[in-house]
This record gives C-alpha cells, sequence and structure tokens, in this order.
C-alpha cells in the first residue's frame, strides 16, 4: 500500500458489497494521476459491478479543479454500461468540497459507505445484467471466433433476433484491432433488459473514429460508420491500458 501522503500516487482498494464495487482511494489526486484514478474507476464498472461507490476520505486532492475527474467519470458511465456511482467521504469539509466544486450536482455524496449502498440499491438504478468476457489471439481467427461466441452468448441469454446485427458489428470492431492496431483484441458482452452491448478493448488509448474518404469519386464508407448505422449508439471508454469501443443494439436494431 502506497501511504496517502506519497506525492503522485493514487492507490485504488476494491472490495465488493453484493452487486456494488467499492473503490477506497488513497494517495493524492493531482494533474498526474487524474486519468488513472478515471480509467480505474470506470474499469471497475465495466469489469462486473452493478454500481460503484468510491471512498475520497483519505484522498489529497491541493488542486479544487481535480475534484472534477468524477463529473468526467460519471459522463462517460452514463455513455455505457450506465452503472450508477456515489461518493463518500466520512469529514464535512471533503462533503463541502465536492459541493463547492458542483461535484454533488452529479455524483451523490454520503458520509458512509453503508448508506451509500444502501441509496444506490434502493434508488431503481440497479439493473440485471448478463456479462461474458474473451481474450482473443491477435489472428485473423479471431474474426470468426468472436461472431461464434456472439452468437453462443445471445442464444444463451435468449437474445437469438439480435445475433445477426451483434455479428456484424463485433467483426468490424475486431478487424479494427487487427488493422489499426498492435493489440489482442478482448471482447466483451452485456446483456440488461431488451438491450445488448458488444465492445472490444484495445491496448491503443487513442479513441476510434469514423473516417470517410473519396476514392476514386466514390465514398470509402468506413467500418464504424456500418456500426453507427447499426445500432443505438456507439462510442469509446478509456480504460487502465487502453480503450474500449462499444455499441449498444436494441430491438429497433434487429436484421
Amino acid at each position: 500500500m502506497v501511504p496517502a501522503d506519497h506525492a503522485n500516487q493514487v492507490v485504488v482498494a476494491e472490495q465488493r458489497a453484493d452487486r456494488t464495487s467499492v473503490l477506497k482511494v488513497e494517495g493524492v489526486l493531482d494533474s498526474s494521476t487524474y486519468l488513472s484514478l478515471r480509467d480505474a474507476i470506470i474499469k471497475a464498472a465495466i469489469d462486473n459491478a452493478d454500481a460503484v461507490v468510491i471512498d475520497v476520505t483519505t484522498l489529497s486532492v491541493p488542486a479544487p479543479s481535480a475534484w472534477a475527474v468524477f463529473t468526467s467519470v460519471r459522463w462517460h458511465l452514463s455513455q455505457w454500461p450506465e452503472v450508477p456511482i456515489a461518493l463518500v467521504c466520512s469529514h464535512s469539509s471533503g462533503r463541502e468540497a465536492l459541493v463547492r466544486n458542483a461535484v454533488a450536482r452529479y455524483v451523490p455524496v454520503y458520509p458512509t459507505i453503508s448508506e451509500a449502498v444502501a441509496a444506490l440499491a434502493t434508488s431503481g438504478n440497479l439493473q440485471v445484467r448478463r456479462r461474458a468476457r474473451t481474450e482473443l489471439p491477435r489472428a485473423s481467427a479471431s474474426v470468426a471466433l468472436s461472431r461464434e461466441l456472439v452468437a453462443e452468448s445471445l442464444a444463451a441469454w435468449s437474445r437469438p433476433d439480435l445475433i445477426s446485427v451483434a455479428k456484424l458489428i463485433v467483426t468490424v470492431l475486431v478487424e479494427n484491432v487487427l488493422a489499426h492496431t498492435q493489440s489482442a483484441p478482448v471482447l466483451r458482452l452485456e446483456c440488461k433488459k431488451d438491450l445488448v452491448t458488444v465492445a472490444v478493448e484495445d491496448e491503443n488509448a487513442e479513441p476510434a473514429a469514423r473516417h470517410e474518404r473519396p476514392t476514386h469519386g466514390v465514398d470509402d464508407v468506413s467500418g464504424l460508420a456500418i456500426v453507427a448505422a447499426l445500432c443505438r449508439k456507439w462510442g469509446n471508454s478509456p480504460t487502465p491500458t487502453g480503450k474500449s469501443v462499444w455499441a449498444v443494439i436494441g430491438p429497433e436494431n434487429r436484421l
């Protein structure tokens, strides 16, 4: 464990409280640790949590502007996986700082972990999720393998209606990783109510973007343009090792 007064370090320790991930954050939050803390919280939400509680009681924040990391986290998670978060600070000065810097306007703040966990559990925002994660080899065969895994998972989750569109999306995402990064893709699937998310991680932090360029007078449509046309929404989420590119599909996206 790194001492809380050690400069330019943030340590995040995770515990579980039923369906909630509880993160105890210690160290110094500043411009050098801002991104690593943001990405660690997002990772906890993506991995296997229905809610995330962050205990900042012993976190040192020399510059008040650094508190904005938690509104940034809230924005990223509101896109996907839409996991609710809450902050905990046992001393009033910390809670006042969160209110003063407008963080509490977007992320609820509680004096104890038990209060935060209970509030999230009764908020109605916790939703049952089914998740699957598979590390794929860095090989062209991963494209076909990813399609098989999508079909198997969605069939097991009683969502055969979304298999066709999900297979098209995962094909683009895995091909992009193989073509534009040096990474082995990691496939993540999630099912929540009538929505399915297809996500593929890589170790390149640069966000994926659509690039359409004319080729011999004809528009060359990028794979991500196809993804955008097939899904309800898509985007990038930062991770501690790179990014996750995801697409959410619903009943209206059936083929």
